[in-house]
């Protein structure tokens, strides 16, 4: 008879997956710490970075470890900031954001992943039109419209540009300039957003041919699971219950 996976094996898996997302955060807080100054009441974009590390249940020591090293204060490797464009199964635009020491590792890491998965890289501009940087926040709501229309309240009221209601979410839109007040003030309004942050929103969502599903949800997630990438943006239109 067959045995299931042991404590210590699932203790192993969650550590090496936990692993793996603080790595990917302090690269993060490096990047803005050095693109800022190692403040993060001053660093909106490092604030930004250590609240995902805190929300991760990152240490305080790890995280004040990795501004010193943006900072330059420990002689640490110089970590850079790159984005690639491309293309994935059915046709889906890929905008893959990296923070590395090692750009040629990087490169060739995003392109094995996307050549593996039928998708293929670009050059750049070559889809990023297809997007717009935005701040988003976003709540679930559950369908409940007492609740959709509580977060819509709140968010025009504290500078939001719309609102968006779908598969149970409702997802704030602002400015990135306005992304800091709009979520402080939803923050006092009682309202704790399950994902928060500045990133690239496509204009219009594609659906994905159903051949090409699978394969696309195979490479997002490979592409997330390589160290140097810390966000991947696509434009594919994905079942509610396929992620991504």
């Amino acid at each position: 008879m067959g045995r299931g996976p042991s404590i210590e094996g699932r203790k192993n898996a969650e550590d090496a997956k936990r692993a793996k997302v603080f790595t990917k955060l302090i690269r993060e807080i490096t990047v803005a710490t050095r693109g800022g100054v190692p403040d993060p009441g001053l660093n909106p974009r490092l604030r930004s970075a250590v609240d995902k590390a805190l929300s991760a249940n990152m240490p305080k020591d790890t995280i004040e470890r990795a501004i010193k090293r943006g900072s330059g204060a420990d002689g640490g490797a110089a970590m850079e900031e790159l984005r690639y464009e491309g293309y994935g199964p059915g046709g889906v635009a890929l905008i893959i954001d990296c923070f590395t020491d090692n750009a040629t590792r990087t490169v060739a890491d995003v392109r094995h992943a996307l050549t593996k998965h039928g998708g293929n890289l670009g050059t750049s501009g070559s889809v990023a039109f297809q997007f717009a940087r935005v701040g988003e926040l976003v709540f679930a709501t559950g369908g409940d419209e007492s609740a959709e229309e509580k977060v819509l309240e709140a968010a025009l009221e504290a500078g939001a540009d719309d609102v968006v209601n779908e598969n149970g979410e409702s997802t704030v839109l602002c400015a990135p300039e306005n992304f800091e007040a709009v979520q402080q003030a939803l923050a006092a309004a009682g309202l704790n957003a399950q994902h928060a942050g500045v990133g690239m929103r496509p204009a219009n969502r594609v659906p994905v041919p159903e051949e090409a599903l699978e394969p696309l949800l195979d490479l997002l997630e490979k592409l997330d699971g390589l160290d140097d990438v810390s966000e991947v943006s696509h434009n594919a239109l994905l079942p509610a219950d396929a992620g991504g």
